[in-house]
């Protein structure tokens, strides 16, 4: 059996620990590769579990809008499917009004 994704979006907010745990849900913004019947581009926000220091380096070192990669595992969590991540990997920055 395989439970394998991967997938590359933008982070829609900046991470943050959830109630004093070492632990966070995160969510990406995943542009579609087709468009619509109306002739644009739907995005997807796909739901992300972190653990571990997982969470703590994307809490310490990535900020809302940044572009990011994650592997990781399809779960079901109280009725939600979520990715749970088991790597990220930090592919650029937003790029802001000073760069």
């Amino acid at each position: 059996m395989l439970n394998q994704v991967i997938i590359c979006g933008r982070l829609t907010e900046k991470p943050k620990f959830e109630n004093d745990k070492k632990d966070c849900k995160i969510a990406l913004a995943v542009p579609r590769s087709f468009k619509n019947a109306n002739g644009e581009y739907e995005t997807d926000f796909i739901n992300c579990q972190l653990y571990g220091n997982i969470a703590q380096n994307t809490v310490d070192y990535i900020n809302k809008g940044d572009l990011i990669g994650v592997k990781g595992r399809l779960q079901v969590v109280e009725n939600n499917l979520l990715v749970i991540a088991e790597k990220i990997t930090f592919l650029s920055s937003k790029k802001t009004e000073n760069d």
